[in-house]
């Protein structure tokens, strides 16, 4: 039994896995709002009580993917005051031991077991075999990382890139990184390319560029949770119909088709670049768009190159997924190459 746990800065998803014939099944999932919990150590205190009262078995290991740098099994998360320590997961649950990486890695993991279901194709180029695969998701913050071909299999590469310097490519994103800079005093693209990002776009777009903002509009950011779901379900209306969320769900496409085409470049993703996050799921009408691929390919002489990279948005829950393989690999010597996760959207 492997406890897996896909942590970002709005849920965090916890789920027993168990190990059948080589293959991961998904036995139960628990959502928890991250932002009504003091740390990870409380959710999975909570988690490991609902399994006893429904008379699960504990796990035998368990991984979580944590969105912020891991370093020696101790983590500050990007968008959450907490410190997560595999040392104390560990004690909570009566383990040896506990897995922490990068929750972007966790992700990278599954890409190469994903099925066919798991991804809606944005662009089907040309996929070199082997070639390595680049992974951007827009989640609450932005993470990246990427898959390069060992010689066997794909290894997962940790990143930070989505605390980059934001790189406009136009006159409008110009005016955007100057709007930021007086309010930020480093601007990265994780401010303009996430559920934290949309926000902020679209505060530009009314306050400098003098777009009307409907009033019914801002009453229910003013009331929500998290602003940014507000204005994309307001923003994929009839493209006839121009508004402010319009505008600014435009615009957030363009920054994450450019900076997803910076990370192709930056590791050669010839093998592919997966979108994922919650973002990407919920802005999927907006990115099959021909809005997208402009900005993806707009690299100059490499615009060939650019068109040739398939592009793929993954719908399912491939972070948890991810872990579990992990968890599974690292608490056994022979861990099956071929694994076949159970991934559910």
């Amino acid at each position: 039994m492997i406890l897996a746990g896909d942590i970002g800065g709005t849920n965090a998803r916890l789920a027993l896995y168990e190990v059948q014939a080589g293959k991961l099944e998904q036995v139960t999932e628990t959502v928890f709002p991250s932002r009504q919990h003091s740390g990870l150590d409380e959710i999975v205190a909570k988690f490991a009580d609902q399994l006893a009262t429904q008379g699960k078995p504990m796990p035998e290991a368990a991984c979580f993917g944590i969105a912020g740098p891991v370093v020696n099994g101790r983590s500050e998360t990007s968008n959450l005051p907490w410190v997560v320590e595999s040392t104390q997961l560990a004690a909570v649950l009566g383990l040896p031991k506990v897995q922490l990486i990068n929750d972007l890695e966790a992700i990278a993991r599954a890409v190469p077991i994903l099925r066919p279901s798991d991804v809606n194709t944005i662009n089907t180029g040309e996929a070199v075999p082997r070639g390595a695969i680049a992974v951007v998701a827009p989640g609450t913050g932005l993470g990246e990382s990427f898959l390069t071909w060992d010689g066997s299999r794909y290894l997962a590469h940790s990143s930070e890139g989505g605390h980059s310097d934001f790189a406009p490519t136009d006159e409008r994103q110009i005016r955007l990184l100057e709007y930021l800079l007086k309010k930020f005093d480093h601007v990265s693209f994780e401010h303009v390319c996430s559920g934290i990002g949309i926000p902020l776009i679209y505060e530009y777009l009314r306050d400098v560029e003098r777009i009307p903002e409907s009033p019914e509009v801002a009453q229910l950011i003013a009331a929500a949770p998290d602003p940014s779901f507000v204005i994309i379900n307001h923003g994929l209306g009839s493209q006839e119909l121009r508004t402010l969320s319009t505008e600014t769900i435009d615009l957030f496409v363009s920054i994450l088709a450019s900076e997803a085409a910076n990370l192709a470049l930056k590791v050669l993703a010839t093998g592919g670049v997966y979108l994922a996050g919650g973002v990407v799921v919920h802005t999927l009408d907006a990115l099959r768009k021909p809005g997208f691929m402009q900005s993806f390919k707009r690299k100059g002489r490499f615009a060939e190159l650019m068109a040739r990279i398939p592009i793929h948005a993954v719908v399912s829950q491939a972070a948890l997924a991810g872990a579990a393989a992990y968890g599974l690999e690292n608490s056994t010597q022979h861990f099956e190459s071929q694994v076949i996760t159970q991934l559910h959207v």
